[in-house]
C-alpha cells in the first residue's frame, strides 16, 4: 500500500491531478483505493460468451481493456468483433490495443445510433455503458443472439458523491436502478434471461485516490475540478488522517438478454 501518512495535502492533490485519465485501466490504484468485485466475474464470463460467438459487439469499450482481457481469455477470436467508443482519447487508445486482435474499433458519440447493420452480430457486450440504447442494441443483435453487460447501478458511491455535491434527490439516487432498465430492455423487445444485483464496497485510502478517480469517472461529480472543490477535498484529506480509508459502496448488475427469433421464440 502507498504510505502517505507523512505527505502533505498539497502533494498528494497534485499527483491525482497528474495522473493520465486515458481507458480504463485502474492498475494506479493499487494499494491507494479498492472496490470488491462482483461475484460473477463479468470480463471471465464475457470470455466464455466470445468464445462461442460469430460476431461480436463491444459498446462504450473505453480504452479496449476488458474486451482485450476476455479475447485473450477466450482463446479464440470470432470472425467478425467491432467497438465503440465516444471519447477520443479512449478511442485512439483502444485502437492501438485491439488492432493486433483483429478488432475494428470505431469512434461514435455514445448517444448516437450505433453504427452497424441490422442483425450484423450475435453477441452484444458492454461493461459499464453510459446509458444502454435499448432498441439499437436490439436493432443489431440477430434474431437469437445475446446482450450481455454489466452495468453501473443506483446510487453507485454516492458517500463519495454527496460528500462533495450534498445530500441527492430519490430521484437521482434511483436513477439505473435494474428493474427500470429491465422494463426498457423488454420495451426493445429483449428477453430477460438472468438479471442479478450486488451492492459492493469501496476504499479510498488517500486524497490522490480520490482526485483521480473524480478526474477519471467524470460523470460522478460533474465539472470537478481540484480548485472548484479544494474545501471538501482538504476536509477529507483530514478524515481520511484522522479515521482512516474513506468507505463507500459500488452498485452493480448483470444483464443476460436475448432477442427473440422471428416467431417470438427464443433459441435453444
Amino acid at each position: 500500500m502507498a504510505d502517505s501518512r507523512h505527505r502533505s495535502f498539497e502533494d498528494l492533490v497534485a499527483e491525482g491531478a497528474a495522473v493520465p485519465t486515458e481507458g480504463w485501466d485502474f492498475s494506479w490504484f493499487e494499494g491507494r483505493a479498492t472496490e470488491a468485485r462482483p461475484s460473477w466475474g463479468y470480463a471471465v464470463s464475457m470470455a466464455g460468451r466470445l468464445a462461442r460467438a460469430r460476431a461480436a459487439l463491444d459498446v462504450q469499450t473505453g480504452g479496449g481493456e476488458v474486451l482485450d482481457f476476455a479475447l485473450g481469455r477466450a482463446g479464440r477470436v470470432p470472425s467478425l468483433v467491432a467497438a465503440t467508443e465516444g471519447w477520443p482519447p479512449n478511442a485512439a487508445e483502444a485502437t492501438g490495443l485491439l488492432r493486433p486482435r483483429g478488432v475494428v474499433v470505431v469512434a461514435s458519440p455514445d448517444h448516437a445510433p450505433l453504427p452497424f447493420a441490422d442483425g450484423a452480430f450475435d453477441l452484444v457486450v458492454s461493461r459499464h455503458p453510459v446509458r444502454p440504447q435499448w432498441a439499437e442494441i436490439a436493432r443489431v443483435l440477430e434474431p437469437g443472439g445475446t446482450y450481455f453487460a454489466q452495468h453501473v447501478g443506483p446510487a453507485s458511491a454516492f458517500e463519495l458523491v454527496e460528500w462533495f455535491l450534498g445530500p441527492q434527490s430519490e430521484a437521482v439516487r434511483g436513477g439505473r436502478h435494474p428493474e427500470r432498465e429491465r422494463a426498457d430492455a423488454e420495451a426493445a423487445r429483449l428477453e430477460i434471461v438472468d438479471l442479478r444485483a450486488e451492492r459492493l464496497r469501496m476504499e479510498f485510502h488517500d486524497i490522490a485516490a480520490v482526485v483521480h478517480f473524480l478526474r477519471k469517472v467524470i460523470w460522478m461529480v460533474p465539472g470537478f475540478t481540484v480548485e472548484a472543490y479544494a474545501l471538501r477535498l482538504r476536509a477529507l484529506h483530514e478524515r481520511i488522517a484522522r479515521h482512516g480509508p474513506f468507505v463507500a459502496h459500488s452498485t452493480r448488475h448483470l444483464f443476460d438478454a436475448r432477442k427473440p427469433t422471428r416467431a417470438g421464440k427464443p433459441v435453444g
